[in-house]
């Protein structure tokens, strides 16, 4: 459908610009292209961090793009409160030494190692495990092996204990010993599967996740996915991503949670283990080739500035991020009832939007149309530009799209 009609049209047509447009500048000219490019990747996004282990140097990757960075561990590491089941494990397997190790995280696996020291057991425990099997569960752990001066047998591509325990029931463990070193979480199915298998095996505690001593963080990160005031949600371990879920779900938010990590916030994962919690939501995931927190923040920074549309306005080239617009490459900082109202008027370029539908987009909307006029006059103050956005007399707001491209948008939805 195209409709170019004039004030007269049913509502939500569009009207031609009362206002001159610049068009002596094409928006696709190479300095406001190289001004565009300038612009960190992550300027004007806002990103939730869940992890509790090495939070502060995944936000500051995400900072250093330009990413605000939304801090709201969902678990904690505690260490075990009493060590007399780690210490009972380790004397069980130093007198009748294991098969088999599975070491699952390279902070327990060093945790485990460093108490055997203060026992005094610190050295008979590696002697004891240097000649057996030992399988890491993926990279981290196997360079926490290599520092204590062992060296893995086997390692699964994928980082996941599915893959460890398909390799020990293919070989057999009927009549082995196996160490588990156990690792904050339940692993379903896997010891148990083990024990059926004919394995005997003994669990090595070193720590536990338990939930967040501030609780107020998450709830703070999860009014701000469903508001999507948050544009991505970075997850680094699968007990951080159940932890959240389950959260949403005591608050009776779930289903908006959801909503939000299915169509608009990016749920990025460090790996395929990580994700399971939210696959089984349904939630498609995004993950980096490498599973590691350099390539995750590579890949939120790549697939964020990708989801943007660049459209040309009174002249100018606009880019609307999460949570702010560059304005010929320009980053131009918008309060959040102003974002409200872009993104509402950017959902159909150029096509009038009125007056009541916009206030019904303003965050805590009332009935008072006046606040959009007021909202309105500090969006074109916020982006340096009032012609952007051109004011329909009794009709509404439409974002000034340039003729050019004018008709490109006639018949979007």
């Amino acid at each position: 459908m195209q409709v170019r009609k004039t004030e007269q049209g049913a509502d939500g047509a569009r009207a031609p610009s009362a206002e001159p447009t610049d068009t002596t500048a094409p928006v696709t000219a190479p300095g406001k292209l190289a001004a565009a490019a300038s612009v960190l990747p992550l300027a004007g996004f806002t990103v939730g961090v869940t992890a509790a282990r090495r939070a502060d140097e995944l936000a500051a990757l995400l900072e250093r793009r330009g990413a605000v960075v939304l801090r709201a561990p969902a678990l904690r590491i505690v260490p075990l409160l009493d060590d007399a089941e780690l210490l009972s494990a380790t004397k069980e397997l130093l007198d009748n030494g294991p098969d088999i190790v599975v070491a699952t995280t390279a902070i327990g696996f060093r945790g485990w190692i460093g108490a055997a020291d203060g026992w005094g057991l610190g050295e008979a425990l590696l002697a004891r495990l240097s000649g057996v099997e030992v399988l890491a569960r993926g990279p981290k752990v196997k360079g926490a092996i290599r520092a204590a001066g062992l060296t893995e047998t086997w390692s699964p591509a994928s980082e996941s204990m599915a893959e460890v325990l398909d390799r020990l029931l293919e070989q057999g463990v009927v009549g082995r010993r196996i160490a588990v070193q156990l690792h904050g979480e339940p692993l379903p199915g896997f010891i148990e599967s083990l024990r059926a298998a004919g394995a005997e095996v003994v669990g090595v505690p070193v720590y536990r996740w338990m939930p967040p001593e501030d609780i107020g963080p998450v709830d703070r990160l999860i009014d701000a996915a469903i508001a999507r005031s948050l544009d991505a949600v970075s997850f680094t371990s699968a007990p951080a991503a159940a932890s959240l879920l389950e959260r949403a779900d005591r608050l009776g938010r779930l289903d908006k949670l959801l909503d939000a990590l299915r169509h608009d916030v990016l749920p990025a994962c460090v790996g395929p283990v990580t994700a399971l919690p939210l696959e089984a939501h349904d939630i498609p995931t995004f993950q980096p080739d490498r599973f590691r927190l350099g390539p995750l923040v590579q890949l939120i920074a790549a697939e964020l500035p990708g989801r943007v549309r660049a459209l040309p306005v009174a002249g100018r080239r606009v880019e609307i991020r999460g949570q702010a617009a560059v304005v010929d490459g320009e980053l131009r900082t918008v309060p959040p009832a102003g974002m409200a109202l872009l993104r509402a008027l950017a959902r159909r370029p150029g096509w009038v939007v009125p007056r009541a539908d916009l206030l019904k987009a303003l965050p805590g909307a009332g009935s008072d149309e006046h606040a959009v006029e007021t909202a309105m006059a500090r969006l074109r103050t916020a982006l340096g530009a009032p012609k952007l956005i051109q004011t329909v007399v009794k009709r509404g707001y439409r974002l000034a799209l340039d003729p050019l491209t004018d008709e490109k948008y006639a018949g979007e939805e």
